[in-house]
């Protein structure tokens, strides 16, 4: 095995010439156990969080307004974190993001011990979300770091996958212990699975960015945002992805809420269906995750982005009116199969097209454009599904992504990367 410069960046190839499968790389194998085990502890507060806002509340609108007041924290942080990541060691800032998250998500179970404190929830949330915005944004730019740019998209799938396998697993195992411990001790697990990921990060080695590759200098933060908006806007497919994103982002980020809440309330199960109607629906996040390289690489970028878009928005449509979860566990599992095939596409298109030096401005402006108005979006949603049900709101949400995934054939992402 062999260290060789291509393109001023530097990776493991095997004596051939050949770059080494990624399943023979040790470092990006010890960074996928790292992030496999942080999913798992996620997916334990992806079922958690909203079980707790229910059970101490009984309200739909509560569920969203935590999940609004999250998703704004992390538009906030978006704004700044791409500055911070192309500033600081990315490989210390990572770590240091987990050990942050392990200590806020430990103070839930250790307060609720003396009874629920949903205020309590309103205060950890969105510093967690701004945590983890730093640490998603660091995310993109260290896996650049860990593979070479022909592999990206396969690395992006696999950690992908492997995330929704530990999905499937979290909430089987977060509804049952929710049922049997209540959802706080589910919120305690992802506090510890933190933990076990600082410590795998310490192992990894992230290879640093060649003298060449480095901003000759820094600038403030705002003007750090603006150049990432300034790229953005000067590739056209970007330009037009970030909007069509910014809507798609507006209609999704409350679906999670949705389904709880159309679980619990409308079909009156429990905790431990809940849990398993995600896993269900974590499997689609696998099957995704494992053909969108294969997908990507016969259709071209824009046919498969569409195509997700369009039929995750027909399986959200029906999502409020399938009384049966069998029929609610399927189109989860689809919905969430699309939305993996679009993100890891649009993901890998980023850290394809992007140089070296922006990456962290460039995907911090990206994250915070397409989510800015997700939190307004997830309060809408659910204050609507609680007053007029939640048939209607997914039906009008689902078609909504379908029309779309119609615009976006008007624009360059139609087009973009065919063979």
């Amino acid at each position: 095995m062999a260290y060789r410069a291509r393109s001023g960046r530097k990776r493991w190839t095997a004596p051939d010439g050949r770059e080494q499968p990624l399943w023979r790389q040790r470092d990006f194998g010890v960074f996928w156990a790292a992030q496999t085990l942080s999913f798992l502890g996620d997916s334990f507060a992806l079922v958690a969080l909203p079980l707790l806002v229910l059970q101490a509340t009984g309200s739909l609108a509560r569920m969203g307004l935590l999940t609004a007041v999250g998703g704004a924290a992390s538009v906030v942080a978006a704004v700044f974190a791409g500055a911070v990541v192309d500033r600081v060691d990315r490989r210390r800032l990572l770590i240091g993001c987990d050990l942050v998250r392990m200590v806020l998500y430990g103070l839930i179970p250790l307060v609720w011990l003396a009874g629920p404190r949903v205020w309590l929830l309103y205060t950890v949330l969105p510093l967690c979300e701004a945590v983890g915005m730093l640490f998603a944004v660091g995310y993109v730019t260290v896996v650049r770091g860990l593979v070479g740019t022909a592999q990206l998209t396969e690395a992006n799938g696999r950690l992908n996958a492997t995330a929704a396998t530990a999905g499937v697993l979290g909430p089987l195992c977060a509804g049952v212990l929710a049922g049997w411990a209540g959802p706080a001790a589910a919120i305690g697990v992802d506090a510890a699975s933190f933990g076990v990921s600082a410590a795998c990060l310490a192992l990894v080695r992230i290879r640093r960015r060649p003298a060449d590759e480095e901003p000759a200098e820094r600038a403030g933060l705002w003007r750090d945002l603006r150049t990432g908006v300034a790229f953005l806007y000067g590739h056209r497919v970007l330009r037009a992805l970030t909007a069509l994103l910014f809507v798609f982002s507006f209609l999704t980020l409350g679906l999670n809420d949705l389904l709880v809440y159309h679980l619990k309330h409308d079909l009156g199960h429990d905790d431990g269906t809940v849990g398993t109607v995600m896993a269900v629906g974590a499997l689609g996040t696998v099957a995704g995750s494992l053909l969108v390289a294969r997908v990507r690489r016969g259709l071209g970028f824009g046919p498969t982005w569409t195509a997700a878009v369009a039929v995750g928005g027909a399986a959200v449509a029906g999502l409020g009116r399938a009384q049966d979860v069998p029929v609610v566990g399927a189109l989860a599992a689809v919905f969430l199969a699309c939305v993996a095939v679009a993100g890891t596409c649009s993901m890998s298109l980023r850290q394809e097209v992007t140089p070296e030096p922006l990456l962290g401005r460039v995907t911090s402006a990206f994250w915070t454009l397409q989510y800015a108005a997700a939190p307004g979006g997830a309060a809408v949603l659910t204050w609507t599904a609680e007053h007029y049900g939640t048939a209607p709101v997914a039906l009008a949400a689902g078609a909504a992504c379908v029309l779309l995934a119609g615009i976006a054939l008007l624009t360059p992402v139609r087009g973009a990367g065919r063979r």
